[in-house]
């Protein structure tokens, strides 16, 4: 990301706790490992390291002005920061987001199924998640502070969107 001091670890809301020692290193390796082995699988996955692989080409692409020829401002590493750490805290199963990049510099996670079953997620370098939902006639929107799990009302709504 290109600033030391910005860390997002890989999943904030591990239920697991590990200690400071080689080997709580080597547990905590290998546990990220499994976690990373069970995303690449078709239905656990869903998709989650393409969104993650399609986050890194948005941001690397968004990352200085003027990136959309209409004077946008350059994507934040912030912006970056939270929406990658949103990703990983999906739980496994979660369909993938399709990603992007609004001219004030958040990041857009979009769950996308049908006209009338999509939910937009905007990621703002401050941590806020301003989403909007259309399910059927209905609407859903609102905002949430993004601290360290993924708020439950966006969760409800990426699986009603998914929902057949």
């Amino acid at each position: 990301m290109g600033t030391a001091s910005i860390a997002f670890p890989l999943n904030m809301s591990t239920p697991v706790s590990f200690g400071v020692s080689e080997a709580a290193n080597v547990v905590k390796d290998h546990y990220h490992q499994s976690i990373q082995r069970l995303r690449e699988t078709a239905i656990l996955g869903r998709g989650l390291n393409d969104a993650i692989r399609e986050l890194n080409a948005t941001y690397s692409e968004c990352s200085t002005g003027d990136w959309d020829g209409y004077n946008a401002l350059p994507v934040s590493e912030w912006s970056f920061g939270f929406a990658s750490s949103l990703l990983d805290l999906l739980p496994l199963g979660t369909p993938a987001p399709s990603i992007g990049a609004e001219p004030d510099g958040h990041i857009t996670l979009e769950w996308y199924k049908s006209p009338h079953r999509t939910l937009s997620v905007s990621v703002s370098p401050t941590g806020e998640l301003h989403f909007a939902a259309l399910i059927g006639t209905s609407t859903r929107y609102g905002s949430d502070h993004f601290v360290r799990e993924v708020p439950q009302a966006i969760l409800d709504l990426i699986h009603r969107v998914a929902a057949a």
